[in-house]
């Protein structure tokens, strides 16, 4: 819950009346249009309607990165990349800058009259389901596994997209309101996370306390602290319903529970699966109304122009129809759509512009993850004279963007990235090493036709940096991505087959290797944890990633990114795809022993916490025991949050950035996860040598549990809270040859 003081107050109220006006605005507009004129206007692709002044209006649009598919934008890491960052704050000036990018290109669209796709002010993002499988190929598009992690990433970029709680957000002359900047959209309301095969059938199935606990955190985040504009339903069924037709989700719960207020869509083409794979209804007509009826207002697909049909069979009034029209309209009201803002000065300049491309490179830098060092990195310039670089992803675009990802005028390569570090000082040999994925890079050629060449420049250089991984043709949505043997799933954690023979030859070489890892997930990184010298996990790291991670190879400056997922050694006896229980699953629940855990990440330097204790203690009369006074829809007022205070120092010999990270378990709970979960974290500055005193609010809700029945409360009067920069697990003891610091907490 947002804090609100006498101008955060002020600012609610100004949001209210500016909502209502836009309520009202929209009412007298849609009174004025016929049924078919409303019935129109549900569409994706909502036609104008020229007696009126209405313009036509194309709501698909997207923004997990930056601007997508709409012509040249910044391009920024993907947004996993953009989580391992743990940086709410820099999120939050992303989302601002994407959307400054947004309006510009909405203006000058505007003025030429282009009203396609991709052209409008709301964006689909961001995506908060739950990475709960490493094998889901759309899993690089979230914040990771944890719905703690997941919903303060969320709730930032959708306040920076918004403009919402901004300096900058506009209001008219005469002070008549404020207007969002763009309008955010979390997805796919709630339960989905694979298989991508399945999914315009399949019945997500989940316990109250596996969704309440995990599946709903985000979204409910992102509704009442984020205030996000737009839900967009997912193509799944969850618990029987189909997620756009819900009447538990939409209707029940982010309605109901949650009181949100803003407009609902479909996923794209999913109202139909109701009645061609969920078979849940047997007509066109019949999926219309009973999307719309759970109150899906805008149908990203075909299945609303049925919606007159459904009409005239009296399936939906028109009261329903009416309804739908007036929550959009509301949303194209609160953009100023039909005014003008502060935002219509925005200039086309401010596309991919100087200050955007630092932010993309500083996020860039502050999520990728060094794994493993054992000294070779930073590399040093002056005591290198050759750098042998190998692999199919170091010279390669594709695996710097991800997916849903716009254009940039320039892409750095980790191969041009190295080049540009280096200059003429250090000679850079280069070699492919192999194909992606398939056995040759030459249709002609032998099988693995580029491995002698990757031996030859590794046996002539002092240190090899072998660039591997995936891209969004291997991992990606169902219908995207190119390994259709798995619709964009992954079937198991291994790299493709050339590039683990590749890995083992250079490795066998007898030379420094320091492996730096392209992916939007975790991938089996057994034999490179017992074989190469430093691993750095880069993600999918924006257009202009390859500078990026030079400046980290060389030191320019230090890693200090965290795993936003758990990496597994493998998975073995691990849940099946389809089971959606968290049993067994990310670092909550894991039953075995991780390779990499989660919240894990070296730096140069070595920050220790020297002490830490509890400045503040919880408040928790709002939160009675058993759940007496408490519902699964109560958030804690902030007054009731906690105060830890940290003191950290950088004992290494490097200036760095740590993230502090806070994890709770209640002791004495039946209910409470297996282990320690997140419940706080600070992105802090260290100089060699300093020493500095750090605040972390806990939250109030972070001492309660999630029950069986999906009831949220404080269970029991014994907590442990762990401060350190890791888990408090036994892996990340061995990793980093350090403890969290435990406090223990009796209410």
């Amino acid at each position: 819950m947002k804090c609100r003081g006498r101008g955060g107050m002020e600012e609610e109220r100004l949001k209210m009346r500016n909502r209502k006006k836009a309520e009202t605005a929209a009412r007298e507009l849609v009174s004025q249009m016929t049924l078919e004129e409303k019935a129109s206007q549900l569409r994706y692709d909502s036609p104008a309607i020229p007696r009126l002044g209405v313009p036509a209006y194309n709501w698909w649009n997207e923004a997990l990165h930056g601007v997508a598919r709409a012509g040249v934008a910044t391009s920024f890491p993907q947004a996993i990349g953009m989580a391992a960052a743990f940086d709410e704050e820099l999120l939050r000036t992303i989302g601002d800058a994407v959307a400054t990018e947004g309006r510009a290109k909405y203006n000058e669209y505007a003025k030429h009259n282009d009203r396609d796709i991709y052209k409008g002010l709301t964006f689909w993002s961001p995506n908060v389901n739950i990475f709960r499988d490493p094998r889901w190929g759309r899993g690089h598009e979230t914040y990771g596994e944890d719905p703690y992690l997941t919903s303060r990433m969320g709730v930032a970029y959708v306040e920076g997209l918004q403009g919402t709680g901004s300096a900058e957000n506009a209001t008219t002359e005469n002070g008549e309101g404020v207007y969002l900047k763009t309008a955010a959209c979390a997805k796919h309301f709630a339960v989905h996370s694979g298989p991508e095969a399945l999914r315009h059938e399949f019945d997500a199935k989940a316990s109250k306390k596996d969704m309440y606990e995990t599946y709903l955190p985000a979204f409910e985040a992102c509704v009442k602290e984020g205030e996000v504009e737009a839900v967009m339903g997912a193509y799944n069924r969850t618990n029987g319903e189909p997620c756009c037709g819900s009447n538990t989700l939409i209707r029940g719960i982010l309605r109901g529970e949650w009181g949100f207020q803003g407009h609902f869509v479909s996923d794209c083409w999913a109202i139909k699966d109701f009645h061609e794979h969920h078979c849940v209804t047997k007509t066109p007509e019949e999926s219309a109304a009973m999307a719309l009826k759970a109150g899906c207002d805008v149908n990203c697909g075909v299945t609303y122009l049925h919606l007159l049909k459904a009409h005239e069979q009296g399936l939906v009034t028109e009261e329903e129809i009416t309804q739908a029209a007036e929550r959009l309209f509301t949303t194209r009201y609160l953009l100023g759509c039909f005014t003008e803002t502060e935002y219509d000065k925005i200039p086309y300049e401010a596309v991919e512009c100087r200050e955007h491309l630092e932010l993309a490179q500083k996020i860039a830098r502050e999520g990728m993850v060094l794994l493993k060092n054992d000294g070779t990195l930073p590399l040093r310039k002056d005591r290198l004279k050759t750098i042998g670089v190998i692999g199919p992803n170091a010279d390669s675009r594709s695996p710097l963007v991800g997916n849903y990802h716009g254009t940039s005028s320039r892409y750095i390569t980790m191969l041009e990235g190295i080049q540009d570090a280096v200059g003429e000082d250090v000679r850079v040999l280069y070699s492919e090493g192999c194909h992606l994925f398939k056995d040759r890079v030459e249709n002609l050629a032998w099988r693995q036709d580029r491995i002698s060449e990757a031996l030859t420049v590794a046996e002539h250089s002092d240190v090899v940096v072998l660039c591997l991984g995936l891209d969004e043709t291997l991992e990606g949505e169902e219908g995207d991505a190119g390994n259709g043997y798995a619709s964009g799933d992954k079937a198991d954690l291994q790299l493709p087959e050339v590039q683990r023979e590749l890995l083992e030859a250079v490795a066998g070489c007898g030379k420094p290797v320091v492996l730096c890892v392209l992916t939007g997930s975790a991938v089996d990184l057994n034999f490179a944890d017992e074989h190469v010298n430093a691993i750095l996990q880069v993600w999918y790291p924006g257009a202009r990633g390859g500078k990026a991670a030079a400046d980290i190879l060389f030191g320019a400056c230090s890693p200090s990114g965290k795993l936003p997922v758990t990496f597994y050694r493998d998975l073995d006896g691990f849940p099946a795809f389809e089971d959606y229980s968290m049993k067994g699953r990310t670092y909550r629940y894991l039953e075995k022993e991780p390779l990499y855990p989660f919240g894990y990440g070296l730096t140069y330097g070595r920050v220790e916490v020297r002490e830490a204790a509890l400045a503040k203690a919880p408040v928790l009369s709002a939160l009675e025991k058993a759940g007496q006074g408490i519902s699964k829809t109560d958030v804690p007022d902030q007054s009731g949050d906690s105060v830890v205070k940290a003191v950290l120092e950088n004992t290494g010999a490097y200036d760095t950035d740590e993230v502090l990270q806070a994890y709770i378990h209640a002791e004495d709970s039946a209910f409470a996860p297996l282990h320690p979960s997140l419940c706080a974290f600070a992105r802090v500055s260290l100089k060699a040598g300093e020493k500095k005193e750090v605040s972390l609010t806990i939250p109030a809700s972070a001492f309660t549990i999630v029950d069986e029945e999906g009831r949220r409360y404080v269970d029991g009067t014994h907590f442990s809270l762990y401060i350190g920069t890791s888990q408090p697990d036994e892996r990340s003891a061995f990793l980093t040859g350090m403890r969290p610091v435990k406090i223990e907490v009796v209410l």
